[in-house]
């Protein structure tokens, strides 16, 4: 494999990047981040086209977004699903839920949102109870529950939902067994349940920082 840094050449990923033109609303929603001085942790943007091919090619109409931070992800899921569908997102921080929140209603989907603040587990169990089903899902939050997220998922989930989970590679950490923190662990758990889980028909792109797909059978 060529070391693509040191010879001067383009990433996979840079290539792909620079055929595509800019997205000003995706734009708008990664300045405001960094103004609000979050940590842009926010979907790689050709993981992000491809969440809005999925969420269209699927007809989903119910969504379920597990990590909100300022709406990037939200907004993709969002482009995608059915024109009376809904985007239910997860997240911690009230601050990061009203900011997604504006920059989804400035991208003309605020009305179709609803956004649950507080512990994500929390909110599932609660969507469990309130016997919420979805069509849909992206686990793009704290890695140590990612494989009690999946878990959720397929619980919540109709048959032939799809289930995305960004940073399986965790820059690089996921593959250095040198690496094994509690972040670490949970996500090589995470993509060793997909992978193998009956329930599922998966696969894994290691593009980007990784990401999982699966659908439930």
């Amino acid at each position: 494999m060529e070391d693509h840094e040191n010879s001067g050449l383009l990433t996979p990923e840079q290539y792909s990047e620079q055929i595509y033109k800019e997205d000003p609303i995706l734009e708008q929603v990664t300045a405001s981040i960094l103004e609000s001085g979050i940590r842009d942790v926010s979907i790689a943007p050709g993981y992000g086209r491809l969440l809005t091919m999925l969420a269209k090619l699927s007809g989903s109409s119910r969504i379920l977004e597990i990590g909100a931070l300022g709406g990037y992800s939200g907004i993709c899921l969002a482009r995608g699903m059915k024109e009376d569908g809904k985007l239910v997102s997860l997240e911690l921080k009230e601050e990061n839920a009203a900011l997604a929140a504006r920059n989804l209603k400035n991208a003309g989907y605020g009305d179709r949102v609803e956004y649950r603040i507080g512990p994500a587990l929390e909110s599932l169990r609660q969507l469990e109870s309130e016997g919420a089903r979805f069509d849909m899902f992206l686990i793009d939050a704290d890695k140590e529950n990612y494989p009690s997220y999946l878990e959720y998922a397929i619980t919540l989930a109709d048959q032939g939902a799809i289930i995305a989970g960004d940073n399986t590679l965790l820059r690089g950490r996921t593959i250095n067994p040198e690496k094994n923190g509690p972040s670490v662990q949970a996500v090589r758990k995470f993509n060793e349940m997909i992978a193998t889980d009956a329930r599922l028909l998966s696969t894994m792109l290691p593009a980007y920082d990784g990401l999982a797909l699966a659908i439930v059978k």
